[in-house]
This record gives structure tokens, C-alpha cells and sequence, in this order.
């Protein structure tokens, strides 16, 4: 038994280690502030839940001690990044940031001009 749980310890960890690394090369090589939030938003956290969660397995089915912190970090994790990472975002378009170039559509431009008309 102890041979699956190490098994899947090393896989929630390397798996992790391995989203945490295309989150960096996201950031570092895509083009525009939107692609690269985008990359540091949804890798990243898929890759620190999946090394909490390898932490977890762990400290409870090899040392016996059950982490409430390490779930209560995961669930903090899985509610606010990506929140956040749309916040920001939107507060990118909102303050002017361009688009790519090579871009091929902007929904917001439509739903933002349709609110312009219907406030003046």
C-alpha cells in the first residue's frame, strides 16, 4: 500500500512542478499582458493545489497528521486566483492596455460601447 501512496505523492508533486514550470514559460513567452495573466492565473494554480495536495497525501497516509491548513490552502487557492486573475484582467482593458496584434476579437469592445451610449 505504502508503494501506491508514494506513487501518487510523486505524482500530485512532479505534476505540479511540471504546471509551475509551463506557468513560467507562459509568462516569459506570450505576448500580451492578457495571454500571459492568463498563464500565471490557471497553471499556476493548478500547479500549487497539485503540490499542496501531494504535501497532504504526504503528511497524512506516511506520518500519520492530518494537515487542515494544507486543504484549507487549496480551497483558498481554487476560490481566489482565478477571481483575482480576472480582475485583473479586466482592470488591464478597462485602464487602456492594447490587445495583441494579431488579436482576432474583442468582446468587450461592444458590450463597453453599448454602455457608453446608454449612460450619455
Amino acid at each position: 500500500m505504502s508503494v501506491i501512496i508514494d506513487f501518487f505523492i510523486g505524482f500530485f508533486i512532479l505534476a505540479g512542478a511540471l504546471f509551475c514550470l509551463i506557468a513560467t514559460i507562459g509568462v516569459i513567452r506570450l505576448p500580451d499582458v492578457y495571454t500571459r495573466n492568463h498563464a500565471a492565473s490557471k497553471a499556476a494554480t493548478l500547479g500549487v493545489m497539485s503540490i499542496l495536495l501531494g504535501t497532504f497525501l504526504y503528511f497524512y497516509a506516511l506520518e500519520g497528521h492530518f494537515n487542515s491548513r494544507l486543504i484549507l490552502g487549496i480551497i483558498f487557492l481554487f476560490m481566489t486566483s482565478p477571481v483575482s486573475g480576472h480582475l485583473i484582467n479586466r482592470a488591464a482593458y478597462n485602464s487602456g492596455v492594447k490587445l495583441w496584434d494579431k488579436s482576432v476579437r474583442d468582446d468587450l469592445k461592444e458590450y463597453n460601447k453599448k454602455i457608453r451610449e446608454n449612460h450619455l
